[in-house]
């Protein structure tokens, strides 16, 4: 018995791990994301939790922030990046994840 229920869950591990999706975005400029300074390139998205970490699509460097994810009314038709000009260098506020009603806010 113990066997079939450190199966069943192991099995749901796999599919919350398989079920994870990555989302692509574009920095045309430095910005700063959560307490991560990110340079201009293309990089993975994935959210585990609180957590939000950013892969170089050229290089594979990931570093990893906090997010609050939050559920909306509207469905993104892509994924948006909002920023804004702080000073010399871009904050992002938030991102909108294409294909959902998901934003993360930093």
């Amino acid at each position: 018995m113990k066997s079939l229920v450190l199966a069943g869950v192991l099995a749901i591990g796999t599919l919350t791990v398989a079920n994870a999706k990555s989302y692509e975005i574009t920095l045309a400029v430095p910005a700063k994301v959560g307490n991560l300074q990110l340079k201009p390139g293309q990089y993975r998205v994935k959210v585990d939790g609180t957590n939000a970490t950013f892969t170089s699509v050229d290089g594979g460097q990931s570093a990893s922030t906090t997010v609050k994810v939050v559920n909306g009314d509207k469905k993104f038709d892509t994924t948006v990046v909002n920023a804004e000009k702080n000073g010399d260098s871009e904050v992002i506020k938030d991102i909108g994840l294409g294909g959902s009603k998901t934003s993360l806010e930093f």
